[in-house]
């Protein structure tokens, strides 16, 4: 599959979160995705104020709030327009991430994609490249694929599933 196909999707999806969401719109209008392969999402976050603490450096629930969407794009890159709900969501903070004007990178990957779950990670860089903070988050997914995949899912997930799965159909990507 074509990489541009897979980040043309990732940007509908993101698209409808916009236009239906009540927090990404309000909080993460301004991120920015710079690119999608299934199973992989980066993307930017210029800081602005409404992003920062009272210390005027990036606030962590923005960055939880970019672990959380960013598994859901994970997902998204992987053929599901409906991403699932979350099980579970850690974040640990490991330095200042910026302060307004800088901008924060992300990185996600989806570890494990399966029927029932899925499972993803995400590394937070500053510009110069140093981790500022590593995320990871579990999306319930079976009822997304009930939802029906679409065409990036049937060019590569189910084939893999049943290739490496496992009892419930899970795969390593």
């Amino acid at each position: 599959m074509a990489p541009q196909k897979a980040l043309t999707f990732v940007r509908q999806v993101w698209s409808s979160f916009l236009a239906t969401s009540g927090l990404e719109p309000r909080l993460l209008s301004s991120l920015q995705i710079t690119s999608a392969v299934p199973g992989r999402v980066t993307f930017t976050l210029p800081i602005e104020a409404h992003h920062t603490n009272r210390l005027q450096i990036l606030h962590g629930g923005t960055l939880a709030s970019m672990v959380d969407l960013g598994g859901s794009l994970a997902v998204a890159s992987r053929g599901l327009f409906s991403t699932g709900v979350s099980t579970d969501l850690n974040v640990t903070y490991l330095k200042a991430a910026g302060k307004v004007g800088e901008s924060v990178y992300g990185e996600v990957e989806c570890d494990r994609f399966g029927k029932t779950l899925a499972y993803t990670r995400v590394v937070f860089r500053n510009a110069a490249g140093e981790v500022v903070a590593r995320g990871s988050h579990t999306k319930f997914v079976a009822l997304a694929w009930k939802a029906g995949m679409t065409e990036l899912e049937a060019e590569g997930a189910e084939g893999e599933a049943a290739k490496e799965g496992d009892k419930d159909g899970e795969q390593k990507v």
